[in-house]
């Protein structure tokens, strides 16, 4: 799948949008990807499952996690097509965690799964989760990378299908504040 049909699909779906937009990171954007919206149609969410699985068909993968809730559909989709389990990390208090039942055991290979990673903040978090559980990480995998400037080192490769500069401003800077324009919390993440 190429960047270009992915942009496509962002847009045929509705889950590009455009306004105001307050991050999870709490900077202030005019777009926002919401793959909620793109991943609602089984064939898209199967589609890019299977063309992430072939971006990271040189690992080998026992598991593929992803945090709650961005990251479900996209690590499901992901391991289905790699022929591995699933699981989610969600919040329990303010940190994520494995519930339900899901294990990791020591050793096994890991691969992270999310929507949109924007900071790297969801993706170490679950990182270090399977890190306390003795697995590995190995790489993690996105629909779109939309790193910007305030982005962590993540400390293992991340592979995406679509990489978006889309401009982040601080409260303090930001020209949509300036214009008066109303702004909206996306997403499921408490600001932080």
């Amino acid at each position: 799948m190429r960047a270009e049909e992915v942009m496509d699909l962002l847009r045929t779906t509705g889950a590009l949008l455009e306004g105001h937009f307050l991050l999870s990171s709490g900077l202030h954007s005019s777009r926002y990807i919401q793959c909620a919206r793109l991943l609602q149609y089984p064939r898209y969410a199967e589609a890019v499952g299977k063309a992430l699985a072939q971006k990271v068909q040189g690992f080998s993968v026992d598991v593929v996690v992803g945090p709650a809730l961005g990251g479900i559909i996209v690590a499901h989709e992901l391991a289905r097509a790699l022929g591995v389990r699933a699981m989610f990390a969600e919040r329990e208090g303010p940190k994520l965690a494995l519930r339900r039942g899901f294990a990791i055991a020591p050793g096994e290979r890991v691969l992270l799964a999310e929507d949109v990673v924007t900071t790297g903040g969801s993706t170490l978090e679950t990182a270090e989760v399977v890190a306390s559980l003795g697995g590995k990480v190995v790489a993690a995998a996105c629909i779109v990378d939309r790193r910007g400037p305030i982005a962590k080192d993540l400390p293992f490769p991340l592979f995406s299908l679509l990489r978006l500069d889309l401009d982040t401003y601080p409260p303090e800077r930001c020209p949509l504040c300036q214009a008066g324009l109303p702004l909206t919390k996306p997403g499921s993440r408490p600001q932080g």
